[in-house]
C-alpha cells in the first residue's frame, strides 16, 4: 500500500468523502488521490516520493511556478510582521494599484478571501444597483458555489433555473436564467422576454470550468452590448483568467467591456484571495458608502496581499507570456500529433497558458458539446500520465495550466508520457 493509499484511508475518517474539496476525490478519473508534501517550479512530490510535471498549478494560480522566490521572501517577510490585522495595512493599497493599473475597468476595488466570495458579493451588488432580481449565467460556466449560482437550465427554452444542489431553493433558482454558452441568440431572446428585471449577467469570458472553451466573435458583441442596452450589467468572472491569459486579464485580451470583474486565483500568489473591482458609481454603492453590505474579517489579508502584490510585480517587470504562449503551443501541436499517430479523436482547446484536451471529435464551444467527449478514456489516460511523472486536473471538464516554469523538457517528457499513455485507452 502506497503512503496516498495510507493518508486517503485515515483522512476518509476525518474529512467528508476524504476530502476537503470534491474534485480532489478522483471520483471523475478513479482511484486514490495523491497526496503531495512539496512543491517547486514546474513539479510537484508525493508523499512517496515520486515526482510529476504539475499541469494543475493548483488549478492555475502558480503562474511563476510553485515556491518562486520572490513571492516566498514577499510572504515570509509580511508573516514576521504578523499575519493578520482586522484593519487596513499598506500591503492592500500596493496590491489593489497594481491590479488597477493592469485593468482599466477596474475604478475601485475590494478584496476579499475567494473567487467565490467575490461572485456572489458582486451579484448582490448588481442586485443592489439596478433593483432588479434576475440574474443569467451560462451553462458550464462555474462561478463558486453561491445557491445563486449553483443552478441548471429548465426544461424548456428560457425558462428560470432549477437546483443542481440540494439545499438550494427553488424559489432562488428561479432568479437565475441559464443560457448555452456561445448562443449569442438565445441572450437576444431573454433579454427580450425578462430584459427588465435581468440585474446582471456573469460570464467567464474564456471559460474553464467545462475545460477550456473560447468565445466567438459574435458572442463576444452580444456580451459588450445587450447587458448595456437594457440596463443590466455584465460581470466577468475572471477568477481563473485574470492575469493568467494576458497582464489585464481576458477582458484585455478579447476586447471586452465589463461593469464588474471578479478576480482570484493569480492575485493572492497562491494564497486565498479574491476580489471584485469595476466602475465607481457602481462600486460605491457597496458598505460603507451604500445600502449593499458586504464584509470579511480576513480581506486584505497581509500575508496574502504581499504574496499577490510580488506575483503581480514579476508579471508586469517580467511578462512571461510570450514563453508561456509558446510553450503551451509546443505542447498542445504535439498532444494532437501524437493523437493522430494513434488514432485517437481528441479535440485541444487553448487560450493563452489555459489549455484542455477532450476526448471528442468534433469541435467543443459550449456544455453540450464539452459533455459528449468520453471521460473513461480521459480517466484511462490520466492514470497512464499519472503513471510517468505526469499530473494533469483529475476531470476530463477542468483546464490545466502552463506555467513559466515549464522547460523544454517539461514539455518532451509530457509528450512522451502522452505517447505512451495513449496505447493504454
Amino acid at each position: 500500500m502506497s503512503r496516498s493509499e495510507e493518508f486517503f484511508k485515515l483522512a476518509q475518517r476525518t474529512f467528508v468523502g476524504g476530502v476537503n474539496s470534491p474534485v480532489r476525490a478522483f471520483k471523475a478519473v478513479g482511484g486514490t488521490p495523491i497526496f503531495f508534501e512539496r512543491a517547486r517550479g514546474a513539479h510537484l512530490f508525493d508523499v512517496d516520493g515520486q515526482r510529476y510535471v504539475d499541469y494543475v498549478g493548483s488549478w492555475g494560480p502558480m503562474i511563476l511556478g510553485h515556491a518562486h522566490p520572490a513571492v516566498v521572501k514577499a510572504a515570509e517577510r509580511a508573516l514576521e510582521r504578523g499575519s493578520s490585522f482586522g484593519a487596513p495595512c499598506p500591503a492592500e493599497l500596493d496590491l489593489a494599484w497594481l491590479v488597477r493599473d493592469a485593468v482599466p475597468s477596474v475604478e475601485l476595488i475590494r478584496f476579499t478571501s475567494s473567487g467565490t466570495e467575490a461572485c456572489l458579493s458582486a451579484l448582490r451588488l448588481a442586485r443592489g444597483f439596478t433593483g432588479r432580481k434576475l440574474i443569467v449565467k451560462f451553462a458550464g460556466c462555474y462561478h463558486g458555489h453561491g445557491d445563486s449560482l449553483l443552478v441548471a437550465a429548465g426544461s424548456g427554452a428560457l425558462t428560470l433555473g432549477q437546483p443542481t444542489s440540494q439545499g438550494v431553493p427553488e424559489e432562488l433558482a428561479r432568479l437565475t436564467l441559464v443560457l448555452p454558452y456561445n448562443d449569442p441568440a438565445a441572450l437576444q431572446k431573454a433579454f427580450k422576454k425578462y430584459g427588465p428585471k435581468i440585474a446582471a449577467v456573469i460570464v467567464e469570458p474564456v471559460v474553464g470550468n467545462m475545460g477550456v472553451v473560447t468565445p466567438s466573435a459574435e458572442f463576444l458583441e452580444a456580451l459588450d452590448r445587450l447587458p448595456r442596452k437594457n440596463g443590466a450589467l455584465l460581470i466577468a468572472d475572471e477568477v481563473m483568467t485574470g492575469f493568467r491569459v494576458a497582464l489585464g486579464g481576458a477582458q484585455r485580451a478579447l476586447g471586452l467591456r465589463p461593469d464588474l470583474t471578479t478576480f482570484g486565483k493569480i492575485i493572492g500568489g497562491g494564497l486565498p484571495v479574491g476580489a471584485l473591482g469595476g466602475a465607481r458609481k457602481i462600486m460605491e454603492k457597496l458598505a460603507p458608502l451604500g445600502p449593499v453590505y458586504q464584509a470579511g474579517t480576513l480581506s486584505g489579508n497581509p500575508v496574502a496581499m504581499a504574496a499577490g502584490a510580488a506575483t503581480l510585480t514579476v508579471l508586469k517587470r517580467e511578462p512571461p507570456y510570450k514563453v508561456l504562449q509558446d510553450r503551451t503551443d509546443s505542447l498542445t501541436y504535439g498532444l494532437r500529433a501524437i493523437a493522430r499517430r494513434n488514432r485517437r479523436d481528441i479535440t485541444v482547446n487553448a487560450f493563452g497558458s489555459m489549455f484542455t484536451m477532450f476526448f471528442t471529435k468534433g469541435p467543443v464551444t459550449d456544455l453540450a458539446s464539452a459533455e459528449k467527449a468520453d471521460t473513461r478514456a480521459y480517466g484511462k489516460f490520466f492514470h497512464g500520465l499519472r503513471k510517468r511523472g505526469v499530473y494533469f486536473p483529475p476531470s476530463q471538464f477542468e483546464a490545466a495550466f502552463v506555467s513559466a516554469a515549464h522547460s523544454p523538457a517539461d514539455i518532451e517528457k509530457t509528450l512522451a508520457a502522452a505517447d505512451a499513455a495513449f496505447h493504454e485507452v
